[in-house]
This record gives structure tokens, sequence and C-alpha cells, in this order.
């Protein structure tokens, strides 16, 4: 080293910019091998282990699924048929108090006659036996109905169901005061949920947050009390809705939403836009800097807070779930804002990776990157692992999916509850309303990105690790490097907000959050050190000919 500075000194170089650019390119030079073979051997170290780590948890994986399926199988003829009758009574009774037994369910579409000794007081049904629709779990809702003889509903009760927003989120309170909006209604009834007032209908008030399933809820009790009450001579044809004439669910909902999946449109096109013309805006890193933000700022307030359109591991699982046991589209298009979400995320991971969500789209990492940008302003110091650190903590969030996963494949139900370590209802859904065991999770998680930036995001979210798998099917590589970028120049890999370039140069497209700062330093003559070399040289040049002719006057 000393050699290179003193050759450096000695040789009589006239061009001092020359000089001090030929000792800084050494003493990178010299950075980078020292930096280089201790990445080498700590590689070496952990190369072989990785390796066998992964084959490990891929065989782990078959053989979960193997037994999972063969208990499954094995099971099925085993487990033991809950007699209805019995299962409904306790219920029923609650429906009606005087009532002291209950006939076996019969009938076409089936439905048990509830008496007090010998007189009739109404019936109850089952309404997955009728309308098995399935909810967001993938799985129908096992909801008892009862209506007396003037086909008036007099008990709603939910008794089983695997719905992720039931189980983790909403309260009791909260259900029991949607399903007493029933009482009282009639078999002739047609009921909506939220949304502006219809002629002929009965507006009923939603759960905030669980607009799927209280939607599909809603649809199965009204249908299949129709059904029944026509089936047993309570109701006529005439005073009921044909079931077939009637919108799907779906529908309904996307009138009601028109002026959200319109700015949720916008917004999204705006993204493309930007995406496409990525090389221009890179040349105006001004004008790059508060679109990116601004962008940000409506992620977290309209896609997150206002929309609830957050996306979660729960719905990978959920939509996993669904292809094992019946896929249905209607399912998934009950909630506009995820669909179109979902389907603008499955475009861009294809064509850009799963940085475009990461970094873009995630309401929850949007948090994370304002708190660090504010911190940053207000002078916190932020804190990074070592690059060997930095690289095996990535590790985390795939155990994580990956735990998920498996337990998702035994009980969907208890993979959901476990699917609590994402912060995304807490912060969103349920707008900090929960627990404060919750709310200290959510808050430790957002202050920690203004000491480490998206700490979730990198090390822990199990939804990030998931988009990395169809992310290796991405078609374009639209992120411009350099010969120079890692060998020796480090610029970009320093700039990285989540250390997603390695040492050599290279873009880790799986960790990538398409943040666009390394583009900015790539176009940039005065940051890019490939190209800040060529415009002193272009200066020089230019310089050389203007003194060229003041010479010959001499």
């Amino acid at each position: 080293m000393l050699c290179t500075i003193n050759q450096v000194s000695a040789s009589g170089i006239s061009d001092p910019d020359a000089s001090v650019l030929n000792l800084i390119n050494h003493l990178t030079s010299f950075e980078y091998h020292a930096e280089h073979n201790l990445q080498c051997r700590l590689s070496s170290m952990f190369s072989r282990p990785n390796n066998l780590f992964q084959k490990f948890l891929l065989t782990i994986v078959f053989i979960l699924v193997c037994l999972l399926v063969c208990q499954g199988s094995a099971n099925a003829g085993l487990m033991k048929k809950i007699d209805p009758v019995a299962e409904a009574t306790p219920f029923a009774q609650t429906f009606f108090p005087s009532a002291d037994h209950l006939d076996p369910f019969e009938g076409e579409p089936a439905s048990a006659s509830v008496y007090d000794a010998n007189r009739l007081l109404g019936y109850v049904f089952f309404t997955d036996h009728i309308l098995p629709i399935p909810g967001y779990s993938g799985k129908p809702m096992h909801t008892l109905v009862g209506f007396d003889l003037t086909g008036k509903i007099v008990g709603v009760e939910i008794v089983s169901h695997e719905e992720p927003i039931l189980l983790a989120g909403i309260t009791e309170q909260d259900l029991t005061e949607f399903k007493n909006q029933y009482l009282g209604l009639y078999a002739g009834n047609r009921v909506q949920l939220g949304g502006s007032d219809r002629e002929d209908y009965v507006t009923l008030d939603s759960i905030s947050g669980a607009t799927i399933t209280t939607m599909v809820l809603n649809s199965t009790i009204m249908t299949s009390l129709r059904e029944v009450a026509v089936s047993r001579g309570i109701a006529r044809p005439a005073m009921t809705s044909d079931p077939q004439d009637e919108e799907p669910i779906w529908v309904n909902v996307w009138r009601d939403k028109t002026l959200q999946i319109v700015v949720l449109s916008a917004g999204l096109l705006l993204l493309l836009l930007i995406l496409v013309f990525q090389d221009w805006l890179a040349h105006h890193p001004s004008l790059l800097i508060y679109l990116r933000y601004g962008y940000l700022v409506y992620t977290v307030i309209f896609i997150g807070w206002y929309s609830l359109a957050q996306l979660s591991i729960v719905n990978v699982l959920t939509f996993v779930s669904s292809i094992m046991h019946g896929f249905s589209w209607e399912t998934f298009m009950i909630d506009p804002m995820m669909f179109i979400l979902w389907s603008f995320v499955a475009m861009t991971i294809l064509l850009w990776g799963r940085g475009v969500y990461c970094g873009w789209l995630c309401p929850f990492g949007a948090i994370q990157e304002i708190v660090y940008k504010v911190g940053e302003k207000l002078g916190i110091r932020s804190y990074e692992f070592p690059a060997a650190v930095h690289e095996r903590l990535w590790a985390i969030k795939y155990l994580v999916m990956l735990g998920l996963f498996g337990v998702s494949l035994q009980s969907l139900a208890r993979a959901e509850l476990l699917a609590e370590i994402e912060p995304f209802k807490t912060v969103f859904t349920l707008h900090f309303h929960r627990e404060w065991g919750y709310i200290f999770y959510a808050a430790c998680l957002i202050l920690i990105s203004a000491l480490n930036r998206k700490f979730y995001c990198r090390y822990i979210c199990p939804l990030g690790a998931a988009l990395t798998f169809p992310s290796k099917f991405k078609i374009f590589e639209w992120l411009r490097r350099r010969k120079e970028c890692g060998r020796p120049c480090q610029t970009c890999r320093a700039e990285c907000e989540v250390g997603a370039i390695r040492l050599t140069g290279e873009i880790i497209s799986q960790e990538c959050h398409y943040c666009l700062d390394c583009q900015v330093t790539y176009w940039n003559e005065r940051k890019c050190p490939p190209l800040s070399e060529r415009r002193k040289r272009r200066e020089r040049r230019i310089a050389m000919k203007k003194q060229a002719p003041i010479s010959k006057n001499n």
C-alpha cells in the first residue's frame, strides 16, 4: 500500500486530479479485495451448511405434506359424524324458549321442526347444508338459523367457522351486534350490507374489516331462509325473489365501491408509468423523490387505512387452501380492492419481481420507510448489521413462512392465528383498537424501523418470503448495472436501503424493494465513479481544446 502511494507521488504526473483519482482507485481496490476475501471466507464457511439446510427443509416439507395427506385419507372414514339434532338443540332452545324437542332434519332443503309438546313453533336449519358458499377461509361457515311460522327470523348462531377475521380481531360484541340485526327480518326481505340505500332492500351494518365474511354470511342466511320457508309452505314463491335471478354477491360489492376502485386503479396506473419510465425519472432525481414519498403516503392512507387492502400471508394460505379444497373466483372477487391489488402484484412480479409490491404498495412497509426518513431528518442514528449477519437474518422470514404453511395444511384456522406475527391487522384493519399486547408489538416494529431501515420487511415478513418464489419467474431485468459495479465501486451497495446488493455488485432481486436509488446513481455523473471519471476526462479534453488556440497565437 505504501509502495503504491510512493509510486503515485513520485511519478511526476502533472494533472493533480488524475493523481488523486489513481490514488482513490488504488485505495478502493485495496478495500474491495480485503472485504472480498473476508466475504469469500465467510461464504465458504456457510455455503455448504446452507445448501444442506435448504435440502433439509425441502425434505421436511415433503414428508409433512405426505403425512398430512395420508392422515387425512386415513381419518376420512373414521371421523365421527356429529348428530345435527343434538348439535342444534341447545341453540334452538334459545331461539324458542318454550321448545322441548326437535324432529330430525328432513326435506329438501333439510330443516328440523321445533316443538313445544305437540305444538309446532317453527324451524331451524344449517346454512352450509343448503348453500355451502365458501368464506374468506375457503370453507363455508356452519351457521344455524331459526324462524317461526310467519317466516320471521328468531335466532342466528354461528356454530363453527374458520374465518380469520372472526378468530382474531373481531370482538364477541361486534359479532353479536351483527347477528342481532337479522332478528325480526322475514323470508321475503331483501338485505344488503352497507352502501347506499336501494329500493325494496333492508340495509344492515357490516363489520368493519370483515367485508368478505359478512357478505357471505348474509347471502347464505337470507337465501337459505327463502328456500326453507318456501319448502315448508310458510312463504309463497311469489313472496320471494328467485335466487337464480339475483346478482352474485361480488357484483353488488363492486358497484358500491366504484369510487374506491377508480382511485386505486388510477394509483396503480401511475405506478405502472413510474416503472415504465424509470430511466427518465432516474435522470430527474428530485421529481422521483417527490413521486416516491408521495406515493408511499397514498399507500399508507388510502390503500392501508381507508381501503383496508393490506395484503397478508393469510391471503396466500387461503388461496392455497382453496385450490386444495375447491377453488372459486367469486370468493376472492367479493373484496374488489384486494382482488385488483393482488392481480396487479401478480403482473408486476412477473415483469419486475416482488420489489414493486414491497417497495411501493405495502402499507406497513411504507410506514416503516416514512418513519426511517423522519428519524433521519431528526438526526436519529441508524444501525446496520454486518453483511454476513444481515444475509443470515434473511432466513428468519422464510422459516416463519414455512412454519405457517405447514400448520395451514393441518388447520388453516390455527395458521391464521399464528399469522398475528404480521402486525397488519392491528395497524390497518383494526386501527390499533386492540389489546395492548398487539399494539405494543406493532408499535415496536414501527419504531425499530427508525433505527434499522425496514427491519420487519427484511427479516420477519412471511408475505415477502412467499412472494420471492414466483419472483423466480421474473421475465425482464430492468435495473441497469455497469461492469465496474462491485469491481471495485461500492457506491450503490452502500446506498441500498435494504442491503440487496452483493459485494460483487449483483442485485439480489429476491430482496430488492425497487426503490430505484441505484438507478439514480447509475445515471448520475457526480455520484457514479465510472461516469464521474468519464466526465472529468471529457472536461479535460474540452479544456485542452480551448487552450490549444491560445498556445498557437502565443
